[in-house]
């Protein structure tokens, strides 16, 4: 096959452009791979061996640098602004009680939609609540209990 070359150079290309396109390292390990391929490839070695070559190089790279990578390339990773509400304890605003559909607290100087976790559950204003989670627009809340 005398295309193979640029079959190979063609991946690597494609490989590297969509892992700098994402940036999130989810194709460097086959562009390393593909390079493997190219390298046999040129140096003359069987069709198949420079798949098997691709394959394991690929495989292997992935198995061992990704949990490297994961660990200090991608470990600054800041909580967005709702990641950073949860567990917050805020104060109620407006009556919060589920079956009546009302209830408001205030995170950050923003005012926020508010739920209990448990239907029963009715906060007054004043009181204060723990954040346990966000249901699209909403703080799903619980009464908060000094521990």
């Amino acid at each position: 096959m005398e295309n193979t070359v640029y079959i190979w150079l063609g991946l690597l290309i494609l490989f590297l452009i969509i892992e700098i396109a994402t940036v999130g390292l989810t194709t460097i390990w086959m562009a390393g791979g593909a390079l493997v391929a190219l390298m046999l490839e040129l140096a003359g070695v069987n069709v198949w061996w420079q798949i098997w070559a691709f394959l394991i190089v690929s495989f292997v790279l992935l198995v061992f640098t990704r949990p490297f990578a994961a660990k200090y390339i991608n470990s600054h990773h800041e909580k967005t602004n709702y990641e950073g509400i949860i567990g917050k304890v805020v104060r109620i605003t407006e009556k919060v009680d589920n079956l009546q559909e009302t209830g408001t607290a205030i995170v950050n100087g923003l005012e926020w939609t508010t739920r209990t976790e448990q239907n029963g559950e009715v906060l007054q204003p004043g009181e204060l609540a723990k954040v346990v989670d966000i249901s699209g627009v909403k703080l799903i809340v619980k009464k908060y209990e000094e521990e």
